[in-house]
């Protein structure tokens, strides 16, 4: 892990070894990213990503493990992609004049043997302390690739208090519960995209835990239309997240057959952009 801090707003660890995601995301002396407080989906990969503030998931799935069309040998997508463990290049690292900023490129290899190149750009405002995340994904295989995305912010629920709530003009009545839907766990999809807008916010907080700050999360929705809630307390998981993500909640079978899938061709490319702060 490598830290990556400005004048303002958190202190991040970024993942060298895995496309340069958020391991620990400080505020002051403390971590909100959940730690080993995850489920256990069975894959290595996946633990280790989970339990970090931000993993990517993509770019050839998303989600739970699915047969790759057109083969009879069994084989699965893996669990959310085959992002997570590819390690990223880093080109540019520097903070000047209270800001921070780097710039990396992740060589991918996908699940069906395709290839692909993620860039990515974070920084930080050392003015404002927003985070700002910038992905270009270009396909340089020789075959079509599904364009699919999610950003998994992961958050440790055991910081939360009955007072913290969600809140977006994608939820129903504009807020609710961090402790949504049945126990121990929950999870739903809606789309986020607003008229008129190029992103969506949604704002998690007041959290008392680090001095009643909230956490204000901003997305593209051109290329990132839906957000996903998910949220899991069945010990010793305790974990609520935050998914921006390019599709609905739905199998990639369905989503194919209902032709929601865009497709990269060989040299073609796709954008998404996050961006985050704790005021």
């Amino acid at each position: 892990m490598k830290a990556f801090s400005a004048a303002r707003g958190p202190k991040l660890f970024l993942d060298e070894t895995s496309v340069l995601d958020i391991g620990g995301c400080f505020i002051g002396d403390i971590d909100v990213a959940p730690g080993r407080a995850i489920p256990d989906d069975g894959d290595p990969r996946i633990d280790h990503s989970l339990e970090g503030f931000l993993f990517t998931c993509g770019p050839d799935h998303i989600r739970h493990p699915e047969p790759i069309e057109g083969r009879d040998d069994g084989k699965t997508y893996p669990l959310h992609g085959s992002y997570s463990s590819h390690p990223a290049e880093i080109l540019f690292w520097d903070a000047q004049g209270g800001d921070a900023e780097c710039q990396a490129r992740v060589p991918l290899t996908l699940a069906t043997g395709e290839t692909a190149l993620l860039e990515r750009h974070w920084r930080i405002d050392g003015e404002s302390g927003e985070v700002c995340l910038s992905d270009k994904l270009t396909n340089t295989g020789s075959k079509p690739l599904a364009k699919v995305h999610m950003f998994h912010m992961n958050l440790g629920a055991w910081l939360f208090d009955d007072k913290v709530r969600l809140s977006g003009a994608m939820f129903e009545g504009g807020g609710l519960p961090w402790n949504f839907g049945e126990d121990p766990g929950s999870v739903f999809c809606v789309p986020a995209r607003q008229e008129g807008s190029e992103w969506a916010e949604v704002s998690l907080g007041p959290i008392a835990s680090i001095g009643g700050l909230t956490l204000k999360v901003k997305f593209r929705t051109d290329t990132l239309p839906y957000l996903q809630m998910w949220r899991n307390q069945k010990a010793p998981a305790h974990v609520l997240g935050i998914e921006p993500v390019s599709h609905r909640l739905a199998s990639r079978a369905e989503l194919v057959k209902g032709r929601e899938i865009q497709w990269l061709k060989p040299g073609e490319s796709a954008e998404y952009g996050l961006r985050f702060s704790f005021v």
